[in-house]
């Protein structure tokens, strides 16, 4: 099993520009020192919990501060760039990296986001129709094709349209391709059940990634990609497959749950994700009884009962008991959140999970496999 992180990113409202840049980009240079195989980094343009609406200038500058970590854009939202712009824009970062680096795209799940970008429309009987999913169909073929064409074309969309002029000796261009060929590997993540964006990523054959906040979805999260892989007729891998939970490795199971809980994480968490959770019906899989209220679902309950918290023995029991219940996955992207508080406890849950729980984890699969 792979190791990496995943940066939503959240940093508390509050947070300077400065700061969340700072924090993102001191923790990518640790889990590249700890030998963390990835980084992904999120985007996002109206929400202030989110506060990062350029992942690639993160990435640029982090180049340049590491040796070996891959580092991702998780996710650029396809309809709030225009493709062929963006198209050039991560071809020239894939250069930049010399490969060292993937692509994250998404349809986006931020209203105010799309609101901002005109992609809500708003009937004169008060409905109001996402045009998010045919804008990132749209806007992936585009840049597939300026990718892969070798000759001019004319483009003509429902949502861009444009001229791909041939090659002309003069200008020297179209110049610019990807360095890795014929694109960076490509991945889609997914969160609610039967997730449209893993059947998107089956259908193309993309990476596939899981956001895990805890309870039994991830096995069907697999179904929904493979069934739509097998379909297009595509190989589907578990070793792609990608898994972000939240994690906290500490000394002991009640000194991580304490730091999990509290503070600006426990903050994000009661005000902005779990009534996310509510909206979108995942609930239901992380309480002892569905039919228990929603106000059980607390950062508390959740760091207890579900995420990747504790003592690295308990950590590592967790992490296979997740691994063995779906099936199995490729690599661990753990989330990270805004601890910046007390970095240095965080900074010691990345080493813990590394060099503590990791050793543990690959133990027990050692054993699966030889059984």
């Amino acid at each position: 099993m792979d190791l990496g992180i995943f940066f939503m990113p959240h940093a508390a409202p509050e947070r300077s520009v400065q700061q969340t840049a700072g924090f993102v980009l001191d923790v990518v240079r640790e889990a590249d020192a700890l030998g963390y195989r990835e980084a992904w980094i999120g985007e996002h343009f109206a929400c202030g919990w989110e506060p990062v609406p350029a992942p690639d200038l993160l990435i640029a500058q982090a180049l340049l501060q590491t040796e070996q970590i891959v580092l991702a854009p998780g996710a650029h939202v396809l309809p709030y760039h225009h493709p062929v712009e963006l198209a050039h824009r991560v071809a020239y970062l894939d250069h930049l990296a010399e490969g060292r680096y993937m692509l994250g795209v998404a349809t986006g799940s931020v209203m105010m986001d799309a609101d901002l970008f005109g992609c809500i429309v708003r009937g004169a009987d008060g409905s109001t129709r996402l045009r998010n999913i045919d804008m990132t169909q749209e806007a992936l073929d585009i840049m597939l094709k300026i990718w892969t064409s070798e000759e001019g074309f004319n483009y003509e969309g429902e949502f861009w349209s444009f001229r791909r002029q041939d090659y002309d000796d003069f200008e020297k261009g179209p110049f610019l391709k990807p360095y890795q060929k014929p694109h960076p590997p490509i991945g889609m993540a997914g969160l609610s059940v039967g997730s449209a964006t893993l059947a998107a990523a089956g259908r193309y054959g993309f990476l596939p990634m899981s956001f895990n906040f805890g309870g039994g979805y991830l096995a069907g999260h697999w179904d929904t990609y493979l069934e739509a892989a097998t379909k297009a007729g595509h190989d589907a891998s578990r070793d792609d497959w990608r898994v972000s939970p939240p994690f906290f490795v500490a000394d002991t199971d009640a000194e991580a749950a304490r730091l999990a809980s509290t503070g600006e994480n426990g903050r994000f968490w009661r005000e902005y994700m779990i009534p996310g959770m509510v909206r979108r019906g995942i609930t239901r899989f992380v309480k002892d009884d569905p039919a228990d209220s929603d106000d059980v679902v607390t950062p508390e309950f959740l760091a207890r009962k579900h995420w990747l918290v504790g003592s690295p023995a308990t950590v590592a029991e967790r992490l296979v008991d997740q691994y063995r219940s779906c099936g199995g996955f490729g690599t661990l992207l753990g989330m990270v959140f805004d601890y910046m508080d007390d970095v240095d406890s965080w900074m010691n849950s990345l080493e813990l999970l590394k060099h503590k729980v990791m050793p543990l984890v690959e133990q027990a699969l050692a054993g699966d496999r030889a059984t």
